[in-house]
């Protein structure tokens, strides 16, 4: 695969996982060699928060870090999975979804799990979803997109991808 122009994180409904990845990939690529133009969005399989803002517990957790963000949800379309270079899925269950959703072989070839770039990844290559838990998932959660987002960006400007 060659240098992504474009990167769709995806995670179920576009207010947690997938809009987080996508503004600190955003945040830790900004003014990074080799990562200047990849366009960056997140959308959710589901049509559960279609047009709502990202869940307030991790804008908070995000906001102790450093990193604020705003946004919609939506639904990953067809032509999402047609017009990005890269699809990141948060985790096995929506990574299968989309796969379901692919027609063809080069755009499976784009489909990933965003854990496969997790430095730290116990082989567990599901980011948890926080949403039903309690704080303490959130700030867990972030660190391990975090980190994933991080291993990304290297596999990009090492040319892994």
């Amino acid at each position: 695969m060659t240098k992504p122009k474009s990167i769709l994180f995806v995670c179920l409904g576009n207010i947690v996982r997938s809009p987080l990845a996508e503004h600190l990939f955003r945040h830790l690529a900004d003014g990074s060699a080799g990562l200047d133009g990849i366009q960056v969005g997140s959308a959710g399989t589901s049509s559960y928060h279609i047009g709502d803002a990202p869940d307030a517990r991790m804008r908070r957790t995000a906001e102790l870090h450093g990193l604020k963000y705003t946004g919609r949800a939506k639904r990953v379309s067809r032509e999402d999975l047609v017009s990005y270079d890269l699809i990141i899925a948060m985790d096995q269950d929506n990574y299968d979804v989309l796969f379901a959703m692919m027609n063809s072989p080069h755009d499976l070839s784009k489909l990933r799990l965003l854990r496969e770039f997790d430095t730290d990844g116990d082989h567990n290559l599901d980011v948890p979803d926080p949403y039903y838990g309690g704080q303490e998932g959130f700030e867990t959660t972030f660190q391990i997109v975090k980190r994933s987002t991080e291993g990304l960006i290297k596999a990009i400007q090492d040319g892994a991808l």
